[in-house]
């Protein structure tokens, strides 16, 4: 089933979610967004959200950088081996944010972000199973 997906379809959907999620938190960054409605409402302090922020656009930038390895887009400075790797973490990260997406204190969280990390599984699973 998740084959029928075309793979440039997957890569191309993956790198604009993945611009857009960037978006997002650059906005959230710049205050024009409130954090209290990110990170499963869980955070506290501005200092909170701009370490989880960082780490959320340094990870976002990862898997772009990644899944545009795997595509052929940018040369592969990294192994094949460690391109899959990567990618099934993201695959079993975004299953679990999905879960967790469920349990957030956001209804704008459950509503949006759950729908997209359940597409981003699918997705990156389907990248990481072409050859």
């Amino acid at each position: 089933m998740i084959n029928r997906i075309p793979f440039n379809f997957a890569i191309r959907t993956m790198l604009v979610l993945l611009s857009l999620i960037a978006l997002f938190h650059l906005l959230v960054l710049s205050g024009v967004i409130p954090y209290t409605i990110t990170w499963g409402g869980k955070l506290r302090s501005l200092t909170q959200m701009r370490l989880m922020e960082f780490i959320s656009l340094l990870v976002n930038t990862l898997l772009m950088v990644v899944i545009s390895m795997k595509a052929g887009y940018l040369n592969p400075f990294l192994r094949p081996r460690a391109i899959t790797l990567i990618l099934w973490f993201f695959v079993v990260l975004f299953a679990l944010n999905t879960v967790g997406n469920l349990f957030a204190e956001s209804m704008f969280e459950k509503l949006v972000f759950t729908p997209l990390t359940l597409v981003s599984a699918i997705l990156c699973r389907r990248i990481v199973l072409e050859r």
